[in-house]
C-alpha cells in the first residue's frame, strides 16, 4: 500500500511538472518579446466561379518579432507581432487556352494573329512585407493567432492569362494585357502547436485576393482564393 501511495505521488508530481512545462511553452512567448523564424509550405485554390480551377503552391519562410508584452484579459489575452514572409518558389496552375493578338483593320474588320497558347503554369516570387498578427496567449501548448497582411507577387508571364473567347478587340486587342506584378491583400487565422519550448508546428488558413490594381490594361485577378499552410518555427 505504501509503495502504491508513493508511486501515485510520483505520477502526480510528474503530471504537475508536465503541466507546468506545457504552460511555459506559451508563457515563454507571452511574457517576452521574442523573434520567430520559420519555414512553411502553402497551397490552395481559387473560390469564385471563374477561378475555381486555379491552383496554388508555394514554399518559403517567415520571420516575425513580438512587439508587446502580454495584454488584455480572458480569451482575448495576447500580444502583438509584426512579421514578413517570402516565397521564392511560387506557382499558380491555371487552365490553358488559345488566344490571338488583334488590331483594328478597316472600319468594319479586325486583323488577328495566329492563335497561340496562354495560361498554364505561372512561376514567380511572392513577398508579404506587412503582416500584423495578434497572438492569443491563454493556452498551454496551443497559441492561436489572427492576422491581416499585404504583399506582392511577380510572375514570369503576365498573370492571369486573358483573352479567351471570341476574337475581338475587347478580348484579344492591344488593350488586353494583364501584369507581371500583382498585389496580395489577405486575412488569415492559424495556430502554433508547441512540440517543445520555443519550437512549434504551425497551421494556418488564409483568404487571399490577387489583383494588379490596374497596372496592366486588364485586371481580371483572382477575387478570392483559400490557401492553407503548414510550417515549423524556431523562437529566439
Amino acid at each position: 500500500m505504501k509503495r502504491f501511495v508513493a508511486m501515485l505521488g510520483l505520477v502526480l508530481v510528474a503530471t504537475g511538472a508536465r503541466a507546468q512545462v506545457q504552460k511555459s511553452d506559451v508563457e515563454a512567448v507571452a511574457n517576452s518579446t521574442p523573434w520567430e523564424f520559420g519555414a512553411l509550405v502553402q497551397g490552395g485554390k481559387g473560390l469564385t466561379d471563374n477561378r475555381d480551377d486555379f491552383k496554388f503552391l508555394m514554399v518559403g519562410g517567415h520571420a516575425g518579432k513580438v512587439l508587446t508584452q502580454e495584454m488584455g484579459h480572458s480569451m482575448l489575452r495576447g500580444n502583438f507581432e509584426y512579421a514578413v514572409e517570402l516565397f521564392p518558389f511560387w506557382q499558380s496552375y491555371t487552365p490553358k487556352f488559345q488566344r490571338a493578338n488583334c488590331v483594328p483593320g478597316t472600319s468594319t474588320t479586325i486583323t488577328c494573329s495566329n492563335l497561340f497558347p496562354t495560361g498554364g503554369t505561372y512561376t514567380g516570387v511572392s513577398v508579404t512585407p506587412i503582416i500584423l498578427r495578434w497572438n492569443f496567449t491563454g493556452g498551454r501548448r496551443i497559441m492561436p493567432w489572427v492576422q491581416g497582411a499585404g504583399g506582392v507577387v511577380w510572375t514570369n508571364h503576365k498573370y492571369p492569362g486573358f483573352g479567351e473567347g471570341d476574337l475581338s478587340l475587347a478580348n484579344s486587342g492591344p488593350g488586353t494585357n494583364t501584369s507581371v506584378f500583382n498585389f496580395t491583400p489577405q486575412f488569415g487565422v492559424g495556430f502554433h502547436y508547441f512540440v517543445k519550448p520555443k519550437r512549434s508546428l504551425d497551421f494556418a488558413a488564409n483568404a487571399v485576393h490577387i489583383s494588379s490594381a490596374s497596372l496592366g490594361d486588364k485586371n481580371p485577378g483572382v477575387n478570392a482564393s483559400v490557401q492553407f499552410n503548414v510550417g515549423y518555427t524556431w523562437w529566439k
